[in-house]
């Protein structure tokens, strides 16, 4: 089955009810106020308390390739990439990660709790060394890269120092199919037996990262469709009941970026509807709402230019697809959790500019209307990277994104409620519980312009009120001050403004999280 292009914008999808609404502009011709009366905003739903997640990718835990940066990144290497269609010439070797470091679980951990997803284009490949020998110094035939029982150790370390709940994937690659092409478990028995004998935890697991890419299935020969991995994942489904019947198993993890669509591959109906039909504890999909000029040019259209970051075609390219899954959820797997397993401003490593702050406009808006829209959790790629990691994974100093994810875990509670119609182009303003404080409610207003705007509240409001002195560094103000680790990498004082409440100035260019402890929502009634 071919895939349709969505229509990836839909206008009246955060506009339910018009609580949020335009307060009469104020003497002297300045902008008009949102007024929000946040002890009225109604429940949408409910989300996951993990909802905020991140991936590690696979190559951390084994070494292997990353896309090359962009300071690495020359024309030549372009064009040739362009010419043969061959991507090595835009990527560059990784080592593996020193997940003992002090510095990045100190970050991660203020995250926490959250799930992170050791996944990607490795782990279709990866073998198991299932003995206490040196690591191989190359992978055995039919596989690319080699995970020792010590490095799966310091995974399962990792998550727990860092309140994460691992979700993962195992091979389907030549190496674990029999003479017929058909999947074994015969690497994952191994690797999940050792899981068992050191009381090692894996929450979720999927079969195969993006089954629909021609650059992974492919590999498996043309034949390599919809059916086939309907028949493989039956027997993966018998697999993990006996072998680990608490894991939740996550699938298709298709996947779709924006601008355009992919003719000729599997779309998510297709896998829903294979026989043997799968059956998913929790469906899971990837969505990136353009490529990286590593991929496609930015005159592509299928790329994105800088000054197109904040528009309203960019930033609502991710509702139409969770949209889809919902209805299809609905359909083929009733009771099933949506989760987007990988996303970020751009496949084939991110943008030039996801490291600064003008991604975070993208970063909080995605998170804040997928998760009105029925998202329940969300996996950033990625935790740790060079061009698209909220941590800079040679120096583990935090990214931009990283202090608005930040405050998400600090303020942004389970329950999403309504708080009306956005304003195209300028202000986009969402609402959620306050987490820790019953009744209270938590207002994320993200003034788009470089012009001040305002909103209204009534009663007593704390601001954290996120800018920077450009748009494209990776300097992050916290209501004016720079925000930086302190002394023995100990994340800093994250201290409000405190209003009385009536008319807020919203700075242009500004990402604003305002609590308001006082009120009592009759809808927050959890801590969470």
């Amino acid at each position: 089955m071919k895939r349709k292009t969505m229509n990836l914008i839909v206008a009246t999808s955060l506009a339910s009810v018009p609580l949020g609404t335009l307060a009469a502009a104020a003497p002297g011709g300045s902008p008009a106020a949102v007024q929000i009366q946040p002890g009225r905003l109604p429940l949408v739903r409910t989300m996951d308390e993990r909802f905020q997640s991140f991936q590690l990718g696979f190559s951390h835990l084994t070494g292997g390739d990353t896309w090359v940066s962009y300071d690495k990144m020359t024309p030549e290497a372009v064009k040739e990439r362009q010419y043969t269609g061959d991507l090595s010439p835009v990527r560059e070797p990784r080592a593996p990660t020193d997940l003992s470091n002090r510095r990045f679980r100190t970050l991660v951990a203020g995250l926490g709790p959250l799930y992170i997803r050791y996944g990607g284009t490795t782990t279709n490949t990866v073998y198991f060394q299932d003995n206490e020998e040196p690591k191989l110094e190359t992978a055995p035939e039919g596989y690319t890269a080699v995970l020792t029982r010590k490095r799966w150790r310091e995974a399962l370390d990792f998550a727990r120092a860092v309140n994460a709940k691992i979700y993962t994937g195992f091979s389907v690659g030549h190496g674990v199919r029999d003479k017929a092409g058909v999947w074994t478990p015969v690497h994952a028995k191994a690797w999940l037996g050792y899981n068992k004998s050191i009381g090692g935890e894996i929450y979720a697991a999927e079969l195969f990262n993006e089954p629909n890419m021609e650059g992974h299935s492919n590999r498996l020969g043309k034949e390599y469709d919809a059916r086939a991995f309907a028949r493989d994942y039956a027997i993966f489904r018998e697999f993990i009941a006996k072998a680990d019947p608490r894991i939740k198993l996550v699938g298709p993890s298709d996947v779709e970026t924006g601008g355009g669509s992919m003719e000729g591959t599997p779309d998510t109906r297709s896998y829903l509807t294979a026989e043997p039909k799968p059956r998913f504890d929790i469906l899971s999909y990837h969505f990136y709402p353009a490529i990286a000029e590593r991929c496609a040019g930015p005159d592509s259209p299928r790329g994105i230019k800088q000054e197109n970051a904040l528009s309203e075609d960019y930033l609502a390219r991710q509702d139409g697809p969770l949209l889809a899954r919902v209805k299809l959820r609905d359909q083929f797997a009733p009771g099933a959790r949506i989760w987007n397993t990988e996303t970020g401003g751009a496949a084939c490593g991110g943008t030039r500019w996801q490291t600064s702050f003008l991604d975070t406009f993208r970063f909080i808006d995605t998170q804040a209307r997928v998760a009105k829209l029925g998202m329940d959790a969300i996996f950033t790629h990625a935790i740790l990277s060079g061009s698209n990691g909220v941590i800079d994974e040679k120096s583990f100093l935090p990214n931009a994104d990283y202090w608005a994810a930040l405050m998400w875990r600090k303020l942004v509670g389970t329950q999403v409620l309504d708080a009306g119609q956005i304003q195209p182009g300028r202000l986009h303003v969402y609402a959620h519980c306050l987490r820790g404080t019953r009744g209270g409610v938590t207002v994320m207003a993200l003034n788009l312009k470089p012009s001040a705007a305002s909103i209204k509240i009534p009663g007593p409001a704390e601001v954290y009120a996120l800018t920077s002195p450009q748009l494209t560094s990776k300097t992050v103000l916290l209501n004016g001050k720079p925000l930086m680790l302190g002394e023995g990498d100990t994340l800093p004082s994250i201290a409000p403004v405190k209003r009385a409440g009536g008319r807020i100035s919203l700075a242009g260019h500004s990402v604003n999280f305002i609590a308001l402890p006082k009120a009592r929502n009759p809808n927050c009634t959890s801590p969470f």
